[in-house]
C-alpha cells in the first residue's frame, strides 16, 4: 500500500522505516529537508511540499500526520484543499479526543475520512512494533488495515482460512486449523492494534494509557527512592526540634545496589515491564543519574485523563497523585512550600533549616 507521511520526527521516521521494511511505499514530507533526505535514503519517495506529497498518491489517498498535537489543525488546514471525497487523514500523535470529534465532523462534510490513532512504542517501535489504538469509521479503518498490521508488533496480518477439516482419530491438522482461525479472529488486539470505536476513541484510549504510564513510572520511582535511602540509619541525624528522628536507626542500615535491584526485578518478577527495562538500562549506564535534574514534564495526556475521571465521576487516586508529583518536580510547589514555612514560623517560631 502507498501512504503519505507528514512529520519525520523520532516516531514518524521510524514508522516509515518499518512500513518500508514491510513492503509498503511511503511518500514523505517534513519541514526539515535533512529529515526527508534520511527517509529517502531508506527507500521512501521524498516530497518538497504538501502539494507534491499529495500528488504522488493515488485515490483514495491516505496521509498519516505525525506532528505535535498543537500543529495538527494547521497541517489539516493546508491539506484539505488538496484532498477529495474518499481520501483519509490519520492523526497518529497525541491529540485531545475532543479535537478528534470536531475534526471528523468538519471533514465529513467534504467526504474526507479522519482516523485518530493513539500510537505507543517510542524509539523502540521500529524493531518491536507499535501498539495502535484506533478511532473512526470502520470502512476507512478497513482500508488502512495493511498499514496497521505492519506497524503493529505482530508485523503482518495472519493469512486467513483453514484448509481441510478434522476427521477420525488424528485431529492434529484440524486442531491446528481451528487454532489458526481463532487467532485470525482475535488478530488485531493480539497483534497490537485495535479499532476502539468512533472518532476520538483511539486517542481517548491512548490518553488513559498515558495516564496509567504516569502512575507506573511514579510507582517505580518512589519505590526505588525508598531503597536508595535505606541507609538512613547509618547517617548521624540532627537532634533538634525541627527533625523527626528515626525510631530504630539500626533497622535502616542497608547500602543497596539500586541498579542491580532494578535488573533482578526484570527476571521473573511480577512487576517486570518495559518501563523497568528502561530504568535498569539507565541505572546501568549512570548509577547516580547525574545527567538528570529531576524536572519531569507532562505533555498533556495525564491532565486530560484526570479531567475525564472527574467529568465521568470515577476515582483516579494514583493517576492524580502521579500528575501532581510532576507539577512539583517542575518547581510549582515552591510558593506553597514557602507559605508552609511562613505559617510554621508564625504559630511556633519555627525557623527554616538550611537545605
Amino acid at each position: 500500500m502507498r501512504i503519505g507521511m507528514v512529520g519525520l520526527g523520532r516516531m514518524g521516521a521510524n514508522m516509515v522505516r518499518r512500513l518500508l521494511k514491510g513492503g509498503h511505499e511511503c511518500v514523505v514530507y517534513d519541514r526539515s529537508a535533512d529529515a526527508v533526505k534520511a527517509s529517502v535514503a531508506e527507500g521512501a519517495r521524498g516530497a518538497a511540499s504538501l502539494p507534491e506529497l499529495v500528488g504522488e498518491l493515488a485515490a483514495p489517498k491516505a496521509l498519516w500526520i505525525m506532528v505535535p498535537a498543537g500543529s495538527v489543525d494547521s497541517v489539516i488546514r493546508d491539506l484539505r484543499p488538496l484532498l477529495q471525497a474518499g481520501d483519509i487523514l490519520i492523526d497518529g500523535g497525541n491529540s485531545h479526543f475532543h479535537d478528534d470529534i470536531r475534526r471528523a465532523n468538519e471533514l465529513r462534510s467534504a467526504g474526507i475520512h479522519y482516523i485518530d490513532v493513539g500510537t505507543s512504542g517510542g524509539v523502540l517501535g521500529f524493531e518491536q512494533g507499535y501498539c495502535l489504538m484506533i478511532g473512526g469509521e470502520q470502512d476507512a479503518v478497513t482500508v488502512l488495515e495493511p498499514i496497521f498490521a505492519t506497524l503493529s508488533p505482530g508485523g503482518r496480518m495472519p493469512e486467513g482460512g483453514a484448509q481441510g477439516k478434522a476427521t477420525g482419530k488424528d485431529d492434529t491438522q484440524g486442531a491446528a486449523a481451528a487454532r489458526h482461525v481463532a487467532a485470525a479472529r482475535q488478530a488485531p488486539a493480539a497483534m497490537g492494534y485495535l479499532h476502539c470505536g468512533a472518532s476520538g476513541a483511539g486517542h481517548f484510549v491512548k490518553m488513559v494509557h498515558n495516564g496509567i504510564e504516569y502512575g507506573l513510572m511514579a510507582a517505580y520511582a518512589e519505590g526505588l527512592n525508598i531503597l536508595a535511602h535505606a541507609d538512613a540509619g547509618m547517617h548521624k541525624a540532627e537532634a533538634d526540634a525541627e527533625t523527626a528522628p528515626i525510631s530504630n536507626p539500626q533497622l535502616y542500615q542497608y547500602q543497596l545496589d539500586i541498579g542491580a535491584i532494578a535488573e533482578v526485578w526484570r527476571h521473573g518478577s511480577i512487576i517486570s515491564s518495559r518501563l523497568l527495562d528502561l530504568t535498569a538500562a539507565a541505572l546501568a549506564q549512570d548509577p547516580k543519574l547525574g545527567q538528570f535534574s529531576g524536572r519531569v514534564s507532562d505533555s498533556g495526556e495525564g491532565r486530560w485523563t484526570v479531567q475525564a475521571a472527574i467529568e465521568v465521576g470515577v476515582p483516579a487516586n494514583v493517576l492524580s497523585a502521579a500528575l501532581y508529583s510532576r507539577f512539583e518536580s517542575q518547581g510549582r510547589a515552591e510558593y506553597a512550600d514557602k507559605l508552609l514555612s511562613a505559617m510554621r514560623l508564625g504559630f511556633g517560631g519555627h525557623l527554616e533549616k538550611k537545605a
